[in-house]
C-alpha cells in the first residue's frame, strides 16, 4: 500500500514539474524513483527468490519511467548557454512560427532558420513542421553539439528566450518515439537497469540481443536494418560460415602474437573500429564513451570517427586523451559543398587523425524499409537514414577524390570497394581502400566483402602491389567472431573493422561493453590461432582457408543459430488484418 500511494503522489508531482519545469526538483524526483525501484526490486526479488522476473509493472511506475526518461534525454532548457545575447520575451519569439519566418529554440537559444530551411541535411519539413517550437528534444540525441555553430551564421542566432517566461508546453516538441508506447519504454528501462553481469556475456550476438530488448525502435531499426530485402546484410556474415580452415599441427603455438603492422605502426590486434553514424542514439554517450573503450584495458584499438557522429571531433579527442590515446582516424562524406569537407579535413588534421577514409559508396541512400517503416505516415523523411545521407554529394567522381587526397599529407582511404577493377584503379592512384558494402545498408545483393576480398587482392599482387607493405587493404562487414578475422586476414586483408557489435556493445554497457567486446575477439583470435598452427598473423596465407564454398550462395552448410536468434526479419504489410479487424467491428 505504501508503494501503490508514493507511486500515484509521485507521478502527479512529476507531471506538476514538467509544466513548471524546475530542474533541480526534478533532479530529486530522479533520486526517489531510483530510491522507488531499488525497494521494488528487492521485494520482488525476495517474493521470487531473487530471481528477476519480467512481470508487466504498474501503471505509475511506468508512468514515472518514462517521465523521468523524456526529462533527462530531452535535456529542454530554457536557460541561456551563450552569453552577450539579448533576451526575447515569448510574444516575440511566437511571432516567427511559419517556414516563411521560422524560428526556434534549442537548448534555450532562438535560431532564425528561414533560409537554413532548404539546406537541412534532413530534409525541410521537420523544420517546416516546428516552426515557431523548442525542438532541443529532436535536435539533441541526434547531432553534434558544434553542428550549430558549424551551419548556422551567425547573423541568425537572434537572443535567448526569456527564462522567466511561462512557455507553453504544447510548443516544446517532445523526443521522437515512434513505434513505442509509454508501458513498451517504461519496461525497456527495466530491462535496462537490470542488465546481467557483463561478466557473463560470452559471444557478441550476446550484446545484439540485449540490444534487441532495450533500444528504443527508432534507435534499434537504424542500427540493425539493412536494404530492401536485406540480402548482402546476412550474406555478410553468411560468407564467412562457406569459408573452412585447412590448420596444421606439430607446431609449437605456447606463445602466440595477435599484433600486426598497420599504416606503418605496430597495433596489438588487427581490427579496429569502423565509422557509424548516432552512437548516441544507443548510448548518451556515444561515441565519446567507445573513444574511452577502444583505449581502456589491456591494449587499444584504433576509433574510425564518422562525418556523421552524434558527438563533436574535439570531445571524441579528448576522450582517448584521457586514456593515453589510441589512433583514430577520420571518415568523411563528401558535401555538395566542397569547402566544407575540406574544413573536416583540417579539422581532422588539427585533432591529430591518422588517416582520411572517403566513402565512396553512397551516392543516393539504400532504401532501409525497417527504419522507413517505423515513419508514422509517408513523407520525404524516410526514416533518420534518409535525413542524414541527403546532403552527401552524388556527383563524387575520381578526379574529386584525387583533388581531395592532393589536400591532406594523411593517408588516405576509399571506403566502399566493391569489384577488383576499382580496387586496382585507387591502389594505381595512391589510395588505400576498404572493401566494404556499407553493412548491406546501400545497393542490396551486392556481392559481400569478404568474397570480393578474393578477387581484389590476388590482382593486386599480379600488378606488384603487396598489402601490408605498400598499400593497405582494410575489410569490413559481417564481421562477429575471431575466426572470421583470422579468414579475412588469411586472405590478404591488412585490417578488419567492427562497426554494429561496437555500436552494439556501448549502446549495451558503454565503454566496459566496447573493452569487453573488444577482449572477446582478442581471446578468440589467439585460441584459434593456436588451433590453426599459427604464432604469428604473418604466418597466415590462402593455404591456412578453403574457399571453394563461397561462390555457393544459394547453399547453408549450417545453421547460424546465434546469428539466426537475433535476426529480426521485416514484417510484410498487415492490410489484411486490419480489413479483418474492421469487418469484426461492423
Amino acid at each position: 500500500m505504501f508503494l501503490q500511494r508514493n507511486n500515484k503522489h509521485l507521478a502527479a508531482f512529476g507531471r506538476s514539474l514538467l509544466k513548471n519545469k524546475n530542474r533541480q526538483l526534478a533532479n530529486k524526483l530522479v533520486l526517489s524513483k531510483r530510491t522507488l525501484l531499488t525497494s521494488t526490486k528487492k521485494q520482488q526479488q525476495q517474493k521470487n527468490n531473487f530471481k528477476f522476473k519480467t512481470a508487466s509493472i504498474t501503471t505509475s511506475i511506468a508512468a514515472l519511467l518514462v517521465l523521468t526518461s523524456y526529462y533527462n534525454s530531452s535535456n529542454i532548457t530554457n536557460e541561456p548557454s551563450k552569453k552577450g545575447l539579448r533576451t526575447i520575451s515569448l510574444d516575440e519569439f511566437k511571432k516567427h512560427s511559419s517556414p516563411d519566418d521560422c524560428w526556434v529554440i534549442i537548448n534555450g537559444i532562438i535560431y532564425d532558420l528561414t533560409n537554413f530551411i532548404a539546406k537541412h541535411p534532413g530534409g525541410p519539413d521537420i523544420i517546416k513542421a516546428n516552426s515557431g517550437k523548442d525542438v532541443s528534444a529532436l535536435f539533441n540525441p541526434i547531432h553534434a553539439s558544434d553542428l550549430i555553430d558549424k551551419y548556422i551564421m551567425k547573423k541568425d542566432i537572434k537572443g535567448i528566450i526569456d527564462p522567466n517566461c511561462d512557455f507553453p508546453k504544447e510548443l516544446i516538441t517532445k523526443a521522437l518515439s515512434p513505434g513505442e508506447t509509454p508501458e513498451s519504454m517504461a519496461f525497456k528501462e527495466k530491462l535496462r537497469q537490470n542488465l546481467p553481469s557483463i561478466d557473463e556475456l560470452k559471444t557478441i550476438f550476446d550484446f545484439e540481443y540485449i540490444c534487441s530488448k532495450i533500444l528504443p525502435k527508432n534507435a534499434w531499426y537504424y542500427y540493425s536494418s539493412g536494404s530492401e530485402d536485406e540480402f548482402s546484410l546476412r550474406e555478410n556474415h553468411n560468407a564467412y560460415h562457406r569459408v573452412q580452415f585447412r590448420p596444421r599441427v606439430l607446431v609449437n603455438v605456447k606463445d602466440v602474437d595477435t599484433s600486426c603492422t598497420i599504416l606503418g605502426e605496430k597495433h596489438e590486434v588487427p581490427f579496429y573500429v569502423s565509422a557509424t553514424a548516432l552512437a548516441a542514439l544507443g548510448y548518451e554517450g556515444g561515441e565519446v564513451s567507445i573513444a574511452e573503450g577502444c583505449a581502456q584495458g589491456s591494449f587499444k584499438i584504433p576509433q574510425m570517427i564518422s562525418t556523421l557522429s552524434s558527438k563533436t571531433l574535439a570531445e571524441i579527442s579528448e576522450a582517448k586523451d584521457k586514456f593515453g590515446g589510441q589512433d583514430q582516424w577520420f571518415q568523411l562524406y563528401v558535401n555538395t559543398d566542397r569547402s566544407k569537407a575540406l574544413d573536416l579535413i583540417k579539422e581532422a588534421e588539427a585533432k591529430k587523425c591518422k588517416a582520411i577514409f572517403i566513402t565512396v559508396d553512397a551516392p543516393s541512400l539504400g532504401r532501409r524499409e525497417k527504419d522507413v517503416k517505423l515513419k508514422a505516415k509517408p513523407s520525404r523523411e524516410n526514416g533518420i537514414s534518409k535525413g542524414l545521407s541527403s546532403f552527401i554529394d552524388p556527383s563524387l567522381d575520381w578526379e574529386d577524390v584525387k583533388y581531395l587526397k592532393k589536400q591532406t599529407s594523411l593517408p588516405v582511404f576509399l571506403k566502399g570497394i566493391q569489384r577488383k577493377e576499382d580496387a586496382l584503379t585507387a591502389v594505381e592512384n595512391g589510395f588505400n581502400i576498404v572493401i566494404s558494402n556499407h553493412g548491406g545498408r546501400q545497393l542490396d545483393h551486392t556481392v559481400s566483402p569478404l568474397e570480393t576480398l578474393t578477387e581484389v587482392v590476388p590482382l593486386l599482387k599480379e600488378k606488384g602491389y603487396k598489402p601490408g607493405e605498400n598499400v593497405e587493404v582494410f575489410i569490413d562487414g559481417g564481421v562477429r567472431r575471431g575466426t572470421d578475422i583470422l579468414k579475412a586476414i588469411a586472405l590478404g586483408a591488412t585490417g578488419v573493422g567492427l562497426g554494429r557489435p561496437i555500436l552494439y556493445s556501448n549502446s549495451a554497457y558503454g565503454a566496459k561493453g566496447v573493452e569487453k567486446c573488444k577482449d572477446m575477439l582478442r581471446e578468440e583470435i589467439a585460441m584459434n590461432m593456436r588451433l590453426l598452427g599459427v604464432n604469428k598473423l604473418s604466418e597466415l596465407n590462402e593455404s591456412f582457408v578453403d574457399t571453394q564454398g563461397l561462390k555457393y550462395r544459394s547453399v547453408r552448410l549450417s545453421n547460424d543459430f546465434l546469428n539466426e536468434e537475433v535476426y529480426e526479419p521485416r514484417n510484410i504489410i498487415e492490410w489484411d488484418m486490419a480489413l479483418e479487424a474492421g469487418d469484426d467491428d461492423s
